[in-house]
């Protein structure tokens, strides 16, 4: 007898041709998941007493958008919706904007049903469990809750944990600096993939570490999320799936369109090959994201969410073309452990009028909680760009938004670091460079400096290189007494480095100089780096030469 079951969101306007949810980037899947060939029907409710079950009474509700990967309906006049699924489909509700869904006790949202009559495949880490037939009637409940246009969502990139100690690193340094602050007053959160490092068993403690924050969490597959012993992509997802529901998916929340994406596209290992993963939407989700954005008005703001960059992703010309058009459109990835933000312009075949901003966030992990051990035992997991490890706050107002760099247990305002030798001479002054690392700076950042009290503000030069702290810590490791812990990964190219000779007639004495950084959205920060210039030495003396300094070179994002 087939039954009911109450989970949690779908409608009869059927907007795409049917489709299943799970051959997202592979062309060639077995026979069973090429044509849908069930109907699946339900309601999409007001859960008026939150027991998440459809009670006599409770109204259906118009007008809401359910997907089975590719095609959406739209529920009648009745909350009623019908689709199409095949024997491994995932439904899904579109959370609209003013409406919630049911979380879990890991604060994850339950917006999803997985149709698997007969469970995930045989694999080492366990996925979806035998579902039995397709149900009755499959209703989502939602709860109306208060969503303004002004909200903050924080952002996690590569928490990547390997195991349950560095999920207490991720608890102790990251998790409770936010619950301190109290989330930072933000409605929602998302990791943007790499939620742990190939070992899917620590899906749930890291789970439980994020619930402590206490909003609801979304999360973005990435490619250590992924079953590497499956043969294809199609295999890839089971056991993300049986926890965090679909691989790619969109809601609403206050005056945002939020669309996540699984651009991880996975090639299983041959008899002389290893597996490999490359950045790939294909044209399964393709057709949802075109089906999803129709029904979106063109005025309001969409972010895109995903984990390996925009601009690594093979098939993105296509994505360009349908939201280049659109004036309110950003998107966000991580993957690469270091910050970046790019401005796509045609010189990448985008063809909007203005360029599209593409940010690869700060990571949780840093360089895979890797580098010496500071006082409580937590690697100092600076990223290869010189920058701390840490997380975004993104705060967004209609079709304005800005975006808040915060480093892991550091103020606000720590925002960037001043390299400069501890002493020099009278002579050196002139030939003697200043470099400024901001972290969260981009092209259109404005950097300058002056000599406190009163000396005149002089622009600096953004310039593209390599951070001279962290490759100092490099050399540390390779000296003769290197600092313990996990060697850190080889320096990056970064573009947030500023630079600038001091003035050459700096006199004898300690000189204090202040640093201001203006991003792009108007925030100003400060800082401020000593420097002492002593005379020339007599021709019988030797000064040694001081290295540069602002931290201690083996932790360079923790400031005494």
């Amino acid at each position: 007898m087939l039954r009911s079951i109450a989970v949690a969101g779908l409608g009869l306007a059927v907007l795409a041709h049917a489709t299943l949810a799970h051959d997202k980037h592979s062309p060639n899947q077995p026979p069973d998941k090429a044509k849908p060939h069930q109907h699946a029907q339900g309601f999409v409710f007001h859960d008026e007493n939150g027991n998440r079950k459809r009670d006599p009474g409770e109204k259906g509700i118009p007008g809401i958008k359910v997907s089975n990967g590719r095609e959406i309906v739209i529920t009648n006049a009745d909350g009623k919706y019908e689709t199409h699924v095949s024997d491994d489909t995932i439904v899904f509700v579109i959370k609209p904007r003013g409406w919630m869904t049911p979380l879990n006790r890991d604060k994850l949202p339950q917006f999803y049903y997985i149709h698997k009559p007969a469970g995930s495949p045989s694999q080492k880490f366990e996925g979806v469990k035998p579902t039995g037939p397709l149900p009755e009637s499959i209703d989502f409940p939602l709860m109306p809750q208060v969503e303004p246009d002004q909200f903050k969502a924080l952002l996690f990139g590569d928490t990547q944990p390997r195991n349950v100690q560095e999920v207490e690193y991720m608890a102790h340094d990251i998790i409770e600096q936010v619950v301190a602050e109290k989330a930072h007053g933000a409605s929602i959160g998302v990791t943007l993939g790499d939620i742990v490092f190939d070992d899917l068993s620590v899906f749930q403690p890291h789970n439980q570490a994020i619930a402590l924050i206490g909003i609801p969490w979304y999360n973005v597959l990435g490619n250590h999320d992924i079953n590497l012993d499956a043969p294809n992509d199609s295999m890839s997802d089971e056991t993300f799936e049986s926890i965090y529901g679909p691989n790619y998916y969109s809601f609403d929340y206050g005056s945002v369109h939020f669309l996540v994406l699984d651009d991880v596209a996975w090639q299983g290992a041959t008899e002389t090959a290893r597996g490999f993963y490359k950045g790939g939407l294909g044209k399964d989700q393709m057709e949802f994201i075109r089906n999803d954005l129709a029904l979106i008005p063109k005025e309001q703001l969409v972010v895109l969410m995903m984990h390996i960059p925009l601009v690594d992703v093979e098939d993105r010309q296509e994505l360009y073309r349908l939201i280049e058009e659109r004036p309110f459109t950003l998107s966000m990835s991580a993957h690469t452990h270091f910050l970046k933000h790019h401005f796509i312009t045609k010189e990448d075949g985008w063809m909007g009028p203005e360029p599209h901003h593409h940010i690869v966030n700060v990571t949780v992990c840093g360089s895979w909680w890797r580098g010496a051990p500071d006082e409580l035992g937590i690697p100092h997991a600076t990223m290869s760009d010189g920058g701390p490890n840490g997380y975004s706050i993104i705060s967004f107002d209609g079709t304005k938004y800005d975006l808040e760099f915060r480093a892991a247990r550091r103020p606000a305002d720590h925002q960037m670091n001043i390299y400069l030798p501890q002493e020099i001479t009278v002579a050196d002054a002139m030939t003697t460079t200043m470099v400024v690392n901001v972290f969260n700076g981009s092209q259109r950042s404005k950097v300058r400096m002056r000599i406190l009290p009163d000396g005149p503000w002089k622009d600096m030069e953004r310039v593209e290189g390599m951070d001279p702290y962290y490759v100092d810590m490099k050399k540390l490791e390779a000296g003769p007494t290197p600092v313990g812990g996990t060697t850190l990964p080889f320096p990056s190219m970064t573009d947030h480095l500023w630079r600038i000779l001091l003035p050459p007639t700096l006199p004898v004495g300690t000189h204090m100089i202040e640093v201001e950084t203006t991003d792009m959205d108007n925030k100003v920060y400060t800082d401020r780096e000593s420097i002492r210039v002593v005379a020339l030495p007599s021709p019988t003396m030797t000064r040694p030469a001081l290295p540069g300094r602002t931290v201690n070179p083996a932790f360079p994002s923790r400031r005494p």
